[in-house]
């Protein structure tokens, strides 16, 4: 880097002296400042470098850290330019590792080569760096950035005999992941082995070495090797270094998307600081923040005679169980049966022999009641955390809810710590809860006059959490990550639950312009409501029947109120997780005759039980598998397990025989017409047991063979229903649990999209219903596009119904074609998104 192109990215307003922070996190922010200060970043940029130490480890080495921001945030970048902050007390960054000097980089382009380049010449100067840590002059450490690199040069390099050249493909040039891989790989050779640039060489093996060379894109390089497997290694670098340009590209292409896609939801229309987590629950909502930062507190271990302990802890789960049962009482009034089941299982979890024997034997050992009940909670919670299964993982999280709660009624004294989440019962404005995670109970309790909107550093958009969260109409996003717990108590700040997005510091404009946007939506929801009776009719005459995804006959009211022409989706498993034993043949009927009884003569599609991967009914005794998503769950556990299979169907027939209403069976996770013929036997086989009419017969396709095997399966039933959800995470590959993968599961992807229409197709040879029970479904723009694929009838949650039909009446069949195939034309689905904004 010559002195000339330093000097227009470093001036001493931009170097900070003596600086006290007292986290990582606070080095970041203020070196943030002087950058946004100068004009050279945007506000959001600070935000950005915080996410990218989530991600990444920006400690150079030597006392050196470069945090810088996001890929796909460069737009945030205004001009090139380096923000310094001397800490001469040092700062850790992360473990064992402390920063004495933070050069924050703000680079469009590959300026950021020539800084890491600089840099790592510095980090071979020990005596250099240890004099700018001790500085007292700001002209010093900018010296030591103008210095002229020729004069640490040598004679231009030369390659050793064995060579290959290379031209770099990587957009960002040589950084450090792609470097990490060349020298991970040149340390499996014996040989000498380097790469030169130009006049300039490095040491493969060495990644310091490597970055120093400051390598552009476009530019050749030359691996060279010497010694008896020079061949090999040079051969072998090659090849690491090609393998990484589609990645690399991959990668500079998908935050290039991410970047210049029109982003989900309301956005400001100032730039406020944007801080990005997992969607959890849509809308939209401005709020003070109230952070909740408890304080660590151990739990006192406060010895008593055996017999007085037993009898505390018996006494804590006595109150508990009624604390549970109190709370399931209420959830279920407020928001349904299906939420206050959570309750109803935590519960359950107090009646682990384990875990009060564990307690138990702590107690033997001479610890207290209250030390031994958290010591085994926790012992067994982690145990089940580490199995790295997602279902286990939710039960963990259940079990420390449950058990927090009996420990506060051991240690009431613990209450004002972390282990309660408090929300102050009144404040002159409605609060936005930031805190590390909510559990169930917390979630539940909330008072939406109070709480405006949820953000937690962890968890994911599946948990119990997020479901509460979305049935109590919280705008929520999760897996934000641990900076927000370090943001300003009180500060105004606007939550977006759709786009997943908590905005920091907003102006008066974009406040004003929240305002407008919240008005907008509640009169347009209105204006729905008004309507909902109606049919989704297009403006040229297409009908595509709505209907509702619910789980107990006394859901079926609210569900009618809303629009619904029937039942697309009743989920059976709830008769079995709700319980503690498998329903009777008895028990099952009941519950299928009142649903048709509820739903009047609209018909009713009962989904067989669906149980297995992420529904584990532990009365069943399921065997654990490695992988329950492609394991023994849906169709294949039912012909695996009759005793679960014939007294559902017999239940059904006879609900049919008795009921006046319309059913229709529906069977999950199907892969095979083998499958399908065996089942469809069975059927008849009880329908003449029990002298019962015929019913359509129909299945889930919720994996890619059933649907590129439609016009084959369609010969066999009667209808299909497509589950989105599902289909999206065996398409793409991606656990639909998993927080990290949650952004990417989309299940607008042209490939699932591509599958919808593969099952259509198929569907439409026989003239079968296709309909659509997945959560694309229940979005306007999703439901635009699936109508516009030509499915037939889309089930949803009783309270999207009004905007999707709304959404369907304001196009015409032809309009919703033409959305379909330019969907089908994308590459992404940030592409397929982007129609949103021109979509009938």
């Amino acid at each position: 880097m010559s002195a000339t192109s330093v000097a227009g990215l470093l001036s001493p307003k931009l170097i900070q002296l003596a600086a006290r922070p007292a986290s990582k996190a606070e080095a970041i922010e203020q070196a943030a400042a002087l950058l946004v200060a100068a004009g050279i970043v945007a506000s959001g940029y600070g935000a950005s470098m915080q996410k990218r130490e989530a991600v990444a480890n920006t400690f150079l080495g030597h006392g050196i850290a470069i945090p810088h921001c996001l890929a796909e945030d460069r737009n945030l970048v205004l001009k090139s330019g380096l923000a310094i902050l001397q800490v001469p007390a040092g700062v850790i960054w992360n473990d064992d590792q402390e920063a004495k000097l933070i050069v924050a980089i703000a680079a469009q382009s590959d300026t950021h080569l020539s800084v890491l380049r600089r840099l790592t010449r510095l980090l071979q100067d020990e005596a250099a760096l240890a004099k700018l840590f001790a500085t007292e002059k700001a002209d010093d450490i900018l010296a030591a950035f103008l210095a002229d690199e020729a004069q640490t040069q040598s004679a231009p390099a030369s390659d050793f005999a064995v060579s290959a050249v290379w031209t770099v493909t990587y957009p960002a040039g040589l950084h450090a992941r792609p470097a990490t891989r060349w020298v991970e790989t040149a340390k499996g050779f014996a040989s000498s082995i380097k790469v030169r640039r130009g006049a300039e060489a490095g040491d493969a093996k060495s990644l310091v070495a490597l970055l120093q060379l400051g390598v552009k894109p476009g530019e050749e390089v030359v691996f060279s090797a010497e010694g008896r497997d020079a061949e090999a290694a040079v051969a072998a670098l090659k090849v690491a270094a090609e393998s990484l340009a589609a990645q690399e590209i991959a990668d500079a292409k998908r935050a290039a998307e991410k970047s210049a896609a029109k982003l989900p939801g309301w956005t400001p229309p100032g730039n406020p600081i944007a801080i990005s987590g997992v969607a959890a629950a849509p809308g939209l909502a401005i709020g003070r923040l109230h952070i909740l930062r408890g304080a660590s507190e151990a739990v006192p271990d406060h010895p008593v005679p055996l017999t007085e302990g037993g009898s505390m802890i018996d006494a804590a789960l006595t109150a508990t169980r009624s604390r549970l049962k109190a709370l399931a009482d209420d959830t279920t009034r407020r928001l349904g049966a299906s939420e206050a089941a959570i309750f109803k299982a935590q519960a359950e979890l107090l009646n682990d022999t384990d875990l009060i024997t564990r307690a138990c034997q702590l107690m033997v050992e001479g610890h207290g009641p209250a030390w031994s009940w958290n010591a085994a909670v926790e012992d067994i919670a982690s145990k089940l955390a580490s199995l790295n299964n997602p279902v286990l993982a939710g039960r963990a999280a259940d079990l420390r809810d449950v058990g927090r709660q009996v420990l506060l009624v051991l240690e009431p004294g613990l209450a004002r710590s972390e282990l309660c989440h408090d929300v102050p019962p009144t404040l002159e404005e409605k609060c936005i809860l930031v805190a590390k995670d909510l559990s169930p109970s917390d979630t539940a309790a909330l008072d939406s006059a109070i709480v405006a909107g949820i953000v937690t550093a962890e968890g994911g958009p599946t948990s119990h959490t997020a479901i509460l969260a979305r049935t109590l109409g919280i705008p929520a996003l999760v897996a934000a990550g641990a900076g927000v717990l370090g943001l300003t108590d009180g500060a105004p700040a606007i939550i977006e639950g759709q786009g997943g997005r908590l905005y920091l510091d907003p102006s008066a404009e974009d406040l004003v312009a929240a305002r407008e946007h919240l008005a907008a939506l509640a009169a347009k929801k209105a204006q729905e409501a008004e309507r909902r009776a109606l049919p989704a009719v297009t403006t040229d005459g297409k009908r595509t029947e709505i209907v509702a995804n619910i789980n107990q006959a006394h859901q079926a009211a609210f569900a009618i109120e809303q629009g619904a022409e029937g039942v697309g989706l009743m989920r059976t498993e709830f008769l079995f997780l709700e319980t503690r034993k498998t329903p009777d043949e008895d028990e099952q009927y009941e519950a299928y005759a009142a649903m048709l009884k509820a739903m009047d003569g609209r018909q009713v599609i009962v989904r067989a039980l669906d149980i297995g991967g992420d529904k584990q009914v532990p009365h069943l005794a399921l065997p654990q598998e490695a992988n329950p998503f492609l394991g023994v769950r849906g169709a294949r556990l039912l012909l695996r397990r009759p005793e679960l299979l014939l007294p559902q169907l017999r239940a059904l027939y006879r609900a049919a025989s008795s009921a006046a209403g319309k059913l229709a069976i529906m069977f999950p996770m199907i892969t095979s017409a083998a499958e399908i013929i065996r089942l469809r036997s069975i059927c008849e086989d009880i329908r003449k047991e029990v002298n019962a009419p015929e019913v359509p017969l129909g299945i889930m396709i919720e994996v890619p063979a059933a649907a590129l095997q439609a016009h084959v399966l369609a010969q066999h039933v009667d209808f299909f229903s497509v589950g989105t959800n599902d289909l999206t995470q065996y398409t793409l590959a991606m656990d639909r649990q998993n927080p990290d993968l949650a952004p990417e599961a989309d299940s607008l992807h042209p490939a699932v999209l591509r599958l919808i229409g593969f099952t259509v197709d198929g569907a439409k040879r026989y003239g079968r219903m296709v309909g659509v029970c997945g959560g694309l479904a229940g979005d306007p723009f999703g439901a635009s596009l699936l109508a516009g694929l030509g499915v037939d009838e889309l089930s949803m949650t009783p309270l999207e119904i009004p905007a999707v039909k709304d959404r369907l009446r304001r196009a015409s069949l032809a309009e919703l074609k033409g959305l379909a195939a330019r969907a089908l034309a994308c590459e992404s689905a940030a592409d397929v998104r982007a129609l949103e904004g021109v979509a009938p």
